[in-house]
Formats: structure tokens, sequence, C-alpha cells
């Protein structure tokens, strides 16, 4: 009766306290030579209803600002400055979007595109924004996951 009262504790702090799977902390992200990281950041899947919202939230994502996205056409502005995204996710596999996510730089050399989840290593960081990414690491998982979404 004591181990199953043991049972039933943790399985209660385990699913109750909100323990889960700990993020990956920005510097300890692991891309391959070109730049795709494989290992998911939360070890949570992707909410891809969420990663639309992030992905048009000017304050967050701001992608619409270089990115074309024929399935938002309903929002104004889409930029010209980055690739079409349509069909995105027959282009690139899961980790090669999630590296250019992370860190577009690594991926492509001289891009303009912002490392979405990295914290240190700019020039010039106003002091509010020292050690912070500009998505959180399920916002970049759920980003992810709109993306593969965008097929032809």
């Amino acid at each position: 009766m004591n181990k199953l009262k043991f049972l039933f504790s943790f399985l209660f702090i385990i699913f109750y306290s909100g323990a889960s799977f700990s993020e990956i902390a920005p510097s300890d992200v692991v891309a391959d030579e070109y730049g795709a990281v494989t290992a998911s950041l939360t070890g949570i899947a992707g909410d891809p209803a969420n990663g639309r919202k992030v992905f048009m939230n000017r304050k967050q994502g701001n992608c619409l600002a270089c990115h074309v996205n024929s399935e938002m056409s309903e929002q104004t502005f889409h930029g010209a400055v980055g690739p079409v995204l349509d069909g995105v996710a027959d282009r690139w596999t899961a980790a090669e979007l999630r590296g250019m996510l992370v860190n577009s730089k690594k991926v492509f050399e001289g891009t303009i595109m912002p490392a979405f989840y990295k914290d240190s290593g700019y020039n010039r960081t106003l002091k509010k924004f020292v050690g912070k990414t500009i998505l959180k690491a399920q916002q970049v998982e759920d980003v992810l996951a709109y993306l593969q979404t965008l097929k032809e």
C-alpha cells in the first residue's frame, strides 16, 4: 500500500505541480554545421494556432514585416525582404526551420533576419533587453508548428 501511495504522490507532483520538460537555454541549443536544430527547445509539441498568432503579431514574431505569406491574406503590409513563405514546409525540414528561427545567421550568413532565440552576443543592447530572447522557447516551437502547415 505504501508503494501505491508513493506512486500516486509522484504522479500528482509530476502532473499538477507544473513540472515538465525544462526548456533548453539559448546558450545550450545545439545546431549542426548548417544551423539545423534537431532537438525541441521544450519537449512539448508546438501549437500551430498559437504559432500563427505569434507569426503575425507585430510585437512578437513580426514575420510579415519581411515575408509574404498567402495564408494570411487578411493581414496587410506583407514584406518583400525575405523569401515568400508559401510552401516553406516542403522546402525545409523541421530541424532546418527551427534553426532558422533560433538563429538564422547560422543558416544564412549575412541575413538580416533576427535570431529569435538568442540572448547574448549583441552589440549596443538596451539594458531592458540584456539576457532576453525575442521569443520564448515555446513560441519558437509554436511558430515552427505553424510553418510546417505551409505546404504547396
